[in-house]
């Protein structure tokens, strides 16, 4: 089935031009949003995302356009709209459309929502282990909020991939606290850490998930920050996110000249980065846990979808 959209009310073609140009999200990435993974055509941990994007946009001060119930019921009917059974819904809410002014616009200025709905090929994070890229925490000092401003990430992640990384792990304060779009877990000794949902890391979905399961396996848990200088130490490590799922690394990798424990006060040139230019600082060990955690996850889904088919 064709990728869906929508845009106040109506169901559009998403290639068709239709958000003004005084957009805020356009113009000021004045806005927040969601990614919601549908499983046998539900969404999944509904409620938990709801509340999240009510959350960052109270943070923001947007004015929902809808309470939560009727915005469970707009992410069951693009569900349904779009006949896919495995999908990826975004969901985006900004402040509104007004004549471009870094003041909040008049009250009488509604939110503006948009959606698409794309197909997901189902156990896309089984192909491989992946490898992640050192580099500094440049974002704002709120990324538990889950606003439009990504840039920072986007770079973040564009670096990995040029340097042949499939993610970036961002180094705050000395401490590896989080991947640019995704959540990240350390295995030391049998014991999973990660770091604390405080304002420096995005409290993921799938992370509170994780965190469940992990409490009812009998595995022990710690969210704490853990230091660069530690990395030695570490078993395995792990990504998890709406669409990552559980996705295990077999490899961390570092270039000589992106610094992460201190971002320079001099302005850095944009430079290419190639795969040939970094070296590799850890390997994973053992992701026997990983691969436990990764089984019972499926496992959950598959009988949480079967318990509403």
């Amino acid at each position: 089935m064709a990728v869906i959209g929508y845009f106040n009310g109506q169901w559009i073609d998403p290639a068709e031009a239709c958000v003004p140009l005084d957009e805020r999200g356009h113009q000021f990435g004045d806005g927040v949003y969601e990614v919601i993974r549908a499983y046998g055509g539900r969404p999944f941990l509904l409620d938990w995302h709801v509340e999240r994007l009510f959350q960052s946009m109270e943070a923001l001060r947007i004015r929902p356009p809808f309470d939560p119930g009727a915005c469970k019921d707009l992410i069951h009917a693009l569900i349904e709209r779009s006949g896919e059974s495995e999908a990826a819904i975004y969901l985006q809410v900004t402040r509104g459309s007004a004549v471009r002014n870094h003041l909040f616009p008049e009250p009488s200025v509604e939110a503006n929502v948009s959606a698409t709905v794309r197909p997901v090929k189902s156990g896309a994070t089984e192909a491989k282990s992946g490898r992640l890229l050192l580099v500094p925490d440049e974002r704002w000092l709120n990324p538990w909020i889950k606003s439009l401003n990504l840039l920072p990430n986007i770079m973040a992640k564009q670096t990995a991939h040029d340097a042949g990384a499939d993610e970036a792990l961002l180094v705050r304060d000395g401490c590896m606290i989080e991947a640019a779009s995704s959540n990240v877990w350390f295995v030391v000794n049998g014991e999973l850490v990660t770091a604390p949902a405080d304002r420096y890391i995005l409290a993921g979905i799938t992370r509170r998930f994780v965190l469940e399961m992990a409490r009812d396996l009998g595995i022990p848990v710690r969210e704490e920050k853990l230091p660069r200088e530690r990395l030695s130490e570490v078993d395995a490590i792990f990504l998890t996110g709406t669409l990552t799922e559980v996705y295990p690394i077999a490899t961390v990798v570092e270039h000589p000249d992106i610094p992460c424990a201190s971002i320079p006060a001099e302005r850095v040139p944009a430079r290419s980065v190639g795969p040939e230019q970094v070296r590799e600082v850890w390997t994973a060990r053992d992701l026997g846990l990983v691969e436990r955690l990764r089984a019972a996850f499926v496992e959950r889904v598959r009988a949480w979808a079967g318990a509403i088919a």
